[in-house]
Protein backbone atom coordinates (compact mmCIF):
# COMPACT_ATOMS: atom_id res chain seq x y z
CA UNK A 1 0.00 0.00 0.00
CA UNK A 2 1.16 3.48 -0.96
CA UNK A 3 0.50 6.18 1.75
CA UNK A 4 0.10 10.24 0.79
CA UNK A 5 -0.09 13.13 3.30
CA UNK A 6 -3.50 14.66 3.29
CA UNK A 7 -2.73 17.70 2.57
CA UNK A 8 -1.21 19.83 5.65
CA UNK A 9 -2.65 17.68 8.48
CA UNK A 10 0.37 15.44 9.44
CA UNK A 11 -2.27 12.07 8.29
CA UNK A 12 -0.48 9.84 6.71
CA UNK A 13 -3.38 7.97 4.53
CA UNK A 14 -3.73 4.89 2.70
CA UNK A 15 -4.46 5.83 -1.53
CA UNK A 16 -7.34 3.36 -1.04
CA UNK A 17 -9.54 3.57 1.89
CA UNK A 18 -12.98 2.18 2.86
CA UNK A 19 -16.51 3.96 2.43
CA UNK A 20 -18.85 2.63 5.32
CA UNK A 21 -21.56 1.50 2.57
CA UNK A 22 -19.92 -1.54 2.92
CA UNK A 23 -20.96 -2.06 6.43
CA UNK A 24 -24.65 -1.54 5.93
CA UNK A 25 -26.87 -4.48 6.26
CA UNK A 26 -23.40 -6.77 7.92
CA UNK A 27 -23.00 -8.34 10.87
CA UNK A 28 -19.98 -7.61 13.91
CA UNK A 29 -18.11 -10.84 12.39
CA UNK A 30 -18.17 -9.35 8.82
CA UNK A 31 -17.51 -6.19 9.49
CA UNK A 32 -14.36 -7.60 11.63
CA UNK A 33 -13.45 -9.51 8.61
CA UNK A 34 -13.62 -6.11 6.53
CA UNK A 35 -11.19 -4.52 9.00
CA UNK A 36 -8.94 -7.52 9.44
CA UNK A 37 -8.39 -7.29 5.27
CA UNK A 38 -7.86 -3.71 5.83
CA UNK A 39 -5.59 -4.10 8.32
CA UNK A 40 -3.50 -6.72 6.45
CA UNK A 41 -3.87 -4.72 3.21
CA UNK A 42 -2.07 -1.42 4.71
CA UNK A 43 -6.00 0.56 4.23
CA UNK A 44 -6.04 3.10 6.94
CA UNK A 45 -8.43 5.61 6.35
CA UNK A 46 -12.11 5.10 6.85
CA UNK A 47 -15.12 7.34 5.62
CA UNK A 48 -18.36 7.26 8.17
CA UNK A 49 -21.01 9.26 7.26
CA UNK A 50 -23.43 6.62 8.48
CA UNK A 51 -25.10 7.26 11.80
CA UNK A 52 -26.30 4.22 11.81
CA UNK A 53 -25.70 2.69 15.10
CA UNK A 54 -25.66 -1.01 14.57
CA UNK A 55 -22.63 0.00 11.78
CA UNK A 56 -21.11 1.88 14.17
CA UNK A 57 -21.05 -0.68 16.87
CA UNK A 58 -20.20 -3.71 14.76
CA UNK A 59 -17.24 -1.28 13.33
CA UNK A 60 -16.36 -0.27 17.13
CA UNK A 61 -15.95 -3.68 18.34
CA UNK A 62 -13.62 -4.22 14.89
CA UNK A 63 -11.11 -1.73 16.25
CA UNK A 64 -10.87 -3.03 19.56
CA UNK A 65 -7.18 -2.47 20.66
CA UNK A 66 -6.01 -1.25 17.02
CA UNK A 67 -7.80 2.24 16.58
CA UNK A 68 -4.55 4.06 16.77
CA UNK A 69 -3.85 2.08 13.49
CA UNK A 70 -6.60 4.00 11.76
CA UNK A 71 -7.66 7.28 10.50
CA UNK A 72 -11.48 7.64 11.30
CA UNK A 73 -13.03 10.65 8.78
CA UNK A 74 -16.31 10.70 10.69
CA UNK A 75 -19.15 12.83 10.19
CA UNK A 76 -20.66 16.08 12.36
CA UNK A 77 -24.37 16.95 11.66
CA UNK A 78 -25.02 13.33 10.27
CA UNK A 79 -28.05 11.78 12.91
CA UNK A 80 -29.82 8.67 13.56
CA UNK A 81 -33.21 9.81 14.21
CA UNK A 82 -36.71 7.42 14.44
CA UNK A 83 -34.66 5.01 12.83
CA UNK A 84 -33.07 6.06 9.66
CA UNK A 85 -30.38 8.80 8.69
CA UNK A 86 -30.87 12.66 9.12
CA UNK A 87 -29.00 15.87 7.80
CA UNK A 88 -29.35 18.01 10.43
CA UNK A 89 -27.95 21.72 11.42
CA UNK A 90 -29.61 22.07 14.70
CA UNK A 91 -27.37 22.78 16.91
CA UNK A 92 -28.24 20.85 19.86
CA UNK A 93 -28.83 17.84 17.88
CA UNK A 94 -25.79 18.28 16.38
CA UNK A 95 -24.08 18.08 20.06
CA UNK A 96 -26.23 15.30 20.85
CA UNK A 97 -25.50 13.57 17.53
CA UNK A 98 -21.17 14.04 18.24
CA UNK A 99 -21.38 12.47 21.97
CA UNK A 100 -23.36 9.74 20.44
CA UNK A 101 -20.73 8.69 18.22
CA UNK A 102 -18.17 8.75 20.34
CA UNK A 103 -19.92 6.74 22.90
CA UNK A 104 -20.89 4.20 19.87
CA UNK A 105 -17.48 3.95 18.16
CA UNK A 106 -16.34 3.67 21.87
CA UNK A 107 -13.60 5.80 20.96
CA UNK A 108 -12.86 9.41 22.72
CA UNK A 109 -11.37 11.56 19.53
CA UNK A 110 -12.29 11.08 16.03
CA UNK A 111 -9.53 12.28 13.04
CA UNK A 112 -11.09 14.12 10.79
CA UNK A 113 -14.32 15.46 11.99
CA UNK A 114 -16.36 16.39 8.70
CA UNK A 115 -18.97 18.88 8.46
CA UNK A 116 -21.17 16.93 6.94
CA UNK A 117 -23.63 17.37 3.25
CA UNK A 118 -22.59 21.08 1.90
CA UNK A 119 -23.57 21.73 -1.38
CA UNK A 120 -25.75 24.99 -1.23
CA UNK A 121 -23.41 28.50 -0.28
CA UNK A 122 -26.60 28.98 1.72
CA UNK A 123 -26.33 26.16 3.68
CA UNK A 124 -22.33 26.92 3.69
CA UNK A 125 -23.23 30.55 5.21
CA UNK A 126 -25.65 29.53 8.04
CA UNK A 127 -23.25 27.25 9.39
CA UNK A 128 -21.98 28.93 12.23
CA UNK A 129 -23.13 27.69 15.31
CA UNK A 130 -21.55 24.07 13.46
CA UNK A 131 -18.49 25.90 12.66
CA UNK A 132 -17.75 26.92 16.71
CA UNK A 133 -19.13 23.20 17.71
CA UNK A 134 -16.11 22.13 15.76
CA UNK A 135 -13.98 24.25 16.45
CA UNK A 136 -14.42 23.74 20.06
CA UNK A 137 -14.09 19.94 19.55
CA UNK A 138 -10.84 20.62 17.74
CA UNK A 139 -9.42 22.95 20.45
CA UNK A 140 -10.51 19.97 23.38
CA UNK A 141 -8.26 17.31 21.07
CA UNK A 142 -11.58 15.79 20.38
CA UNK A 143 -11.16 15.87 16.37
CA UNK A 144 -8.02 16.39 15.20
CA UNK A 145 -8.77 18.37 11.96
CA UNK A 146 -11.74 19.61 10.57
CA UNK A 147 -13.01 18.37 7.14
CA UNK A 148 -16.48 18.91 5.08
CA UNK A 149 -18.13 17.23 2.50
CA UNK A 150 -19.76 18.49 -0.87
CA UNK A 151 -20.32 17.69 -4.35
CA UNK A 152 -20.60 21.39 -5.25
CA UNK A 153 -17.29 23.12 -6.29
CA UNK A 154 -17.60 26.61 -5.76
CA UNK A 155 -19.18 25.72 -2.17
CA UNK A 156 -16.20 23.81 -1.10
CA UNK A 157 -13.94 26.08 -2.84
CA UNK A 158 -15.50 28.85 -0.83
CA UNK A 159 -14.70 27.06 2.41
CA UNK A 160 -11.52 25.86 2.04
CA UNK A 161 -10.34 29.26 1.29
CA UNK A 162 -11.68 30.62 4.75
CA UNK A 163 -8.55 28.19 6.28
CA UNK A 164 -11.24 26.30 8.76
CA UNK A 165 -11.76 22.91 6.82
CA UNK A 166 -8.09 21.04 5.79
CA UNK A 167 -9.70 18.19 4.64
CA UNK A 168 -12.30 18.20 1.92
CA UNK A 169 -14.57 14.85 1.01
CA UNK A 170 -15.10 15.12 -2.66
CA UNK A 171 -16.85 13.45 -5.74
CA UNK A 172 -14.58 12.97 -8.38
CA UNK A 173 -14.77 10.71 -11.16
CA UNK A 174 -14.48 11.67 -15.11
CA UNK A 175 -18.21 11.96 -15.26
CA UNK A 176 -18.79 14.59 -12.94
CA UNK A 177 -15.72 16.49 -13.38
CA UNK A 178 -17.66 17.91 -16.69
CA UNK A 179 -20.62 19.26 -15.24
CA UNK A 180 -20.91 22.41 -13.95
CA UNK A 181 -21.36 22.92 -9.88
CA UNK A 182 -25.58 22.47 -8.99
CA UNK A 183 -27.14 22.44 -5.51
CA UNK A 184 -28.94 19.22 -6.32
CA UNK A 185 -26.21 16.49 -6.46
CA UNK A 186 -28.83 14.22 -8.70
CA UNK A 187 -28.59 16.91 -11.18
CA UNK A 188 -24.46 15.46 -11.98
CA UNK A 189 -26.35 12.23 -13.32
CA UNK A 190 -29.35 13.64 -15.16
CA UNK A 191 -29.05 12.30 -18.57
CA UNK A 192 -29.67 15.08 -20.35
CA UNK A 193 -26.57 16.50 -19.07
CA UNK A 194 -24.55 14.48 -21.62
CA UNK A 195 -27.11 14.35 -24.71
CA UNK A 196 -25.30 17.24 -25.88
CA UNK A 197 -21.34 17.70 -27.45
CA UNK A 198 -18.72 18.02 -23.94
CA UNK A 199 -15.54 19.62 -23.74
CA UNK A 200 -13.08 19.64 -20.83
CA UNK A 201 -13.34 19.40 -17.21
CA UNK A 202 -15.84 21.96 -15.45
CA UNK A 203 -13.53 25.12 -14.65
CA UNK A 204 -14.87 25.32 -11.14
CA UNK A 205 -13.51 21.54 -10.36
CA UNK A 206 -10.49 22.33 -11.85
CA UNK A 207 -10.23 25.79 -10.06
CA UNK A 208 -11.22 23.99 -6.45
CA UNK A 209 -8.28 20.77 -6.93
CA UNK A 210 -5.68 23.43 -7.55
CA UNK A 211 -6.74 26.17 -4.62
CA UNK A 212 -6.60 22.67 -2.66
CA UNK A 213 -3.68 21.96 -3.26
CA UNK A 214 -2.30 25.38 -2.90
CA UNK A 215 -3.70 25.93 0.49
CA UNK A 216 -2.36 22.56 1.75
CA UNK A 217 -6.18 21.29 1.72
CA UNK A 218 -6.33 16.98 1.43
CA UNK A 219 -8.86 15.47 -0.68
CA UNK A 220 -10.76 12.43 -0.05
CA UNK A 221 -12.65 11.21 -2.66
CA UNK A 222 -16.41 9.95 -2.62
CA UNK A 223 -18.26 8.29 -5.86
CA UNK A 224 -15.27 7.85 -7.73
CA UNK A 225 -17.22 4.61 -9.57
CA UNK A 226 -20.50 6.98 -9.50
CA UNK A 227 -21.96 4.66 -7.38
CA UNK A 228 -20.83 1.61 -9.98
CA UNK A 229 -22.82 3.45 -12.62
CA UNK A 230 -19.48 3.79 -14.75
CA UNK A 231 -18.08 0.21 -14.26
CA UNK A 232 -21.28 -0.66 -16.88
CA UNK A 233 -21.57 0.78 -20.69
CA UNK A 234 -25.46 0.74 -20.28
CA UNK A 235 -25.74 2.65 -17.14
CA UNK A 236 -22.78 5.04 -17.26
CA UNK A 237 -23.51 8.66 -18.48
CA UNK A 238 -20.54 8.57 -20.77
CA UNK A 239 -21.77 5.20 -22.96
CA UNK A 240 -18.50 3.32 -22.08
CA UNK A 241 -17.49 1.38 -19.03
CA UNK A 242 -14.13 2.12 -16.73
CA UNK A 243 -13.11 -0.66 -14.21
CA UNK A 244 -12.41 0.28 -10.74
CA UNK A 245 -8.42 0.56 -11.61
CA UNK A 246 -8.83 3.30 -14.42
CA UNK A 247 -11.44 5.42 -11.80
CA UNK A 248 -9.33 5.16 -8.78
CA UNK A 249 -6.35 6.23 -10.89
CA UNK A 250 -8.30 9.26 -12.60
CA UNK A 251 -9.37 10.41 -8.86
CA UNK A 252 -5.63 9.83 -7.44
CA UNK A 253 -4.02 11.99 -10.69
CA UNK A 254 -5.82 14.97 -9.57
CA UNK A 255 -4.23 18.04 -7.65
CA UNK A 256 -4.91 17.70 -3.87
CA UNK A 257 -6.26 14.09 -4.07
CA UNK A 258 -4.71 11.59 -1.24
CA UNK A 259 -7.49 8.73 -0.88
CA UNK A 260 -9.90 7.10 -2.91
CA UNK A 261 -12.70 5.42 -0.23
CA UNK A 262 -13.97 2.44 -1.75
CA UNK A 263 -17.78 1.34 -1.23
CA UNK A 264 -16.98 -2.41 -1.26
CA UNK A 265 -19.58 -4.34 -0.30
CA UNK A 266 -17.76 -7.73 -0.47
CA UNK A 267 -14.22 -8.64 0.61
CA UNK A 268 -13.75 -9.12 -3.12
CA UNK A 269 -14.96 -5.89 -4.07
CA UNK A 270 -12.59 -4.06 -1.33
CA UNK A 271 -9.63 -6.46 -2.80
CA UNK A 272 -10.13 -5.36 -6.51
CA UNK A 273 -9.43 -1.57 -5.20
CA UNK A 274 -6.86 -2.72 -3.04
CA UNK A 275 -5.37 -4.41 -6.28
CA UNK A 276 -4.66 -0.64 -7.97
CA UNK A 277 -1.74 -0.78 -5.63
CA UNK A 278 -0.01 -4.09 -8.01
CA UNK A 279 -1.66 -2.86 -11.04
CA UNK A 280 0.33 -2.27 -13.94
CA UNK A 281 0.43 0.61 -15.98
CA UNK A 282 -1.90 -0.48 -18.81
CA UNK A 283 -4.01 -1.60 -16.36
CA UNK A 284 -3.91 2.24 -14.92
CA UNK A 285 -4.53 3.63 -17.97
CA UNK A 286 -8.00 5.71 -18.26
CA UNK A 287 -7.03 8.19 -20.79
CA UNK A 288 -7.43 5.93 -23.95
CA UNK A 289 -11.13 4.81 -22.93
CA UNK A 290 -11.58 8.55 -21.69
CA UNK A 291 -10.71 9.46 -25.32
CA UNK A 292 -13.17 7.30 -26.91
CA UNK A 293 -16.12 8.65 -25.12
CA UNK A 294 -18.61 9.60 -27.59
CA UNK A 295 -19.62 13.45 -27.29
CA UNK A 296 -16.99 14.32 -24.89
CA UNK A 297 -13.97 15.74 -25.26
CA UNK A 298 -10.52 16.68 -23.51
CA UNK A 299 -9.34 17.92 -26.67
CA UNK A 300 -6.19 19.90 -25.61
CA UNK A 301 -6.60 19.50 -21.80
CA UNK A 302 -3.79 17.57 -19.95
CA UNK A 303 -5.34 14.88 -17.32
CA UNK A 304 -1.94 13.85 -16.25
CA UNK A 305 -2.45 10.30 -17.60
CA UNK A 306 1.08 10.07 -18.09
CA UNK A 307 0.36 8.99 -21.45
CA UNK A 308 2.96 11.30 -23.02
CA UNK A 309 6.26 8.78 -21.13
CA UNK A 310 8.55 7.69 -21.37
CA UNK A 311 10.75 11.28 -22.37
CA UNK A 312 14.11 10.65 -23.56
CA UNK A 313 15.26 12.96 -21.17
CA UNK A 314 13.67 11.63 -18.39
CA UNK A 315 11.16 14.57 -17.87
CA UNK A 316 8.08 13.73 -15.36
CA UNK A 317 5.79 15.96 -17.93
CA UNK A 318 2.61 15.07 -16.46
CA UNK A 319 4.33 16.25 -12.74
CA UNK A 320 5.44 19.65 -14.83
CA UNK A 321 2.37 20.32 -16.62
CA UNK A 322 0.89 19.93 -13.20
CA UNK A 323 2.72 22.52 -11.74
CA UNK A 324 2.43 24.75 -14.65
CA UNK A 325 -1.19 24.45 -14.27
CA UNK A 326 -1.40 25.80 -10.53
CA UNK A 327 0.98 28.14 -11.01
CA UNK A 328 -1.07 29.64 -14.20
CA UNK A 329 -4.58 29.24 -11.88
CA UNK A 330 -2.84 30.88 -8.88
CA UNK A 331 -1.22 34.09 -10.77
CA UNK A 332 1.79 33.31 -8.68
CA UNK A 333 4.30 30.43 -7.62
CA UNK A 334 2.76 29.26 -4.45
CA UNK A 335 6.24 27.80 -2.08
CA UNK A 336 5.04 24.53 -2.11
CA UNK A 337 4.48 24.29 -5.64
CA UNK A 338 8.71 25.70 -6.25
CA UNK A 339 9.87 23.10 -3.95
CA UNK A 340 7.62 20.17 -5.44
CA UNK A 341 9.24 21.47 -8.64
CA UNK A 342 12.69 21.69 -7.69
CA UNK A 343 12.59 18.28 -6.43
CA UNK A 344 11.94 17.07 -9.66
CA UNK A 345 14.98 14.59 -11.11
CA UNK A 346 14.48 15.95 -14.82
CA UNK A 347 13.17 19.84 -15.55
CA UNK A 348 11.36 21.34 -18.00
CA UNK A 349 14.46 23.15 -19.63
CA UNK A 350 16.00 19.93 -20.49
CA UNK A 351 13.35 19.04 -23.11
CA UNK A 352 14.54 18.60 -26.52
CA UNK A 353 11.46 19.66 -28.11
CA UNK A 354 11.33 15.90 -29.75
CA UNK A 355 7.48 15.99 -29.85
CA UNK A 356 7.81 11.68 -28.90
CA UNK A 357 5.05 13.05 -25.89
CA UNK A 358 2.83 14.68 -28.23
CA UNK A 359 2.77 11.99 -30.51
CA UNK A 360 1.37 9.51 -27.63
CA UNK A 361 -0.92 12.24 -25.93
CA UNK A 362 -4.66 11.11 -26.44
CA UNK A 363 -5.64 14.32 -25.95
CA UNK A 364 -3.74 16.62 -28.33
CA UNK A 365 -1.54 18.94 -25.63
CA UNK A 366 0.64 21.23 -26.63
CA UNK A 367 3.61 19.88 -24.79
CA UNK A 368 6.27 21.08 -26.15
CA UNK A 369 4.89 24.55 -25.57
CA UNK A 370 4.14 23.51 -21.57
CA UNK A 371 7.26 22.60 -21.54
CA UNK A 372 8.58 25.93 -22.30
CA UNK A 373 6.50 28.08 -20.10
CA UNK A 374 7.60 25.82 -17.20
CA UNK A 375 11.04 26.23 -18.03
CA UNK A 376 10.12 30.17 -18.78
CA UNK A 377 8.58 30.59 -15.22
CA UNK A 378 10.51 28.07 -12.82
CA UNK A 379 13.88 29.36 -14.49
CA UNK A 380 14.83 25.66 -15.23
Amino acid sequence: MNYRNLGDTGLLVSEIGMGCEGFAGKSDEEIAEFVDLMEKEGVNCIDLYTPNPQIRRGLAKALKNRRDKFILQSHVCSIWENGQYLRTRDIEKVKNGFETMLRELDTDYIDIGMIHYVDSVSDWESLGPVIDFVKSLKEQGRIKCIGMSSHNPIVAKKAIETGLVKVLLFSVNPCYDLQPADEDVEQLWNPEKYSGQLLNMDKDRQDLYETCEKLGVGITVMKAFGGGDLLNSAYSPAKVSLTPIQCIHYALTRPAVASVMSGARTIEELMESIRYERASEEEKDYASTLASFPQISWEGHCMYCSHCAPCPKGIDVASVTKFLNLVKAQGEIPETVREHYAALKHKAGECISCGACEKRCPFKVEIRKNMQEAAAIFGM
